[in-house]
């Protein structure tokens, strides 16, 4: 990821979480923590996890918003739907 201020395996995030911590918090950096050789999680602060989660309600809303316009109003019954899922 071009984003990630760096990287660290899980041995390192071990012994330097107090380190990371504060990289993520206080200097806002993204760091890649690896397994195996492959990206596994992502330690970011507090004001990036809550711009991702503004993000995602940004979207959720927007698609809400194009499937109530999209809304013709017609109803489907249950015993309809079955036989539609059964043919």
């Amino acid at each position: 990821m071009d984003t990630l201020s760096d990287e660290v395996t899980t041995r390192e995030l071990r012994s330097q979480l107090a380190d990371v911590l504060g990289r993520a918090m206080y200097g806002g950096e993204r760091i890649g923590v690896t397994r195996n050789g492959k990206l596994a999680a992502v330690v970011v602060g507090v004001a990036d996890f809550e711009a991702l989660e503004d993000f995602e309600m940004a979207q959720d809303l927007a698609a809400y918003r194009e499937a109530k316009a999209a809304d013709d109003g017609t109803r489907v019954g249950l015993d309809e739907l079955r036989r539609d899922l059964n043919a």
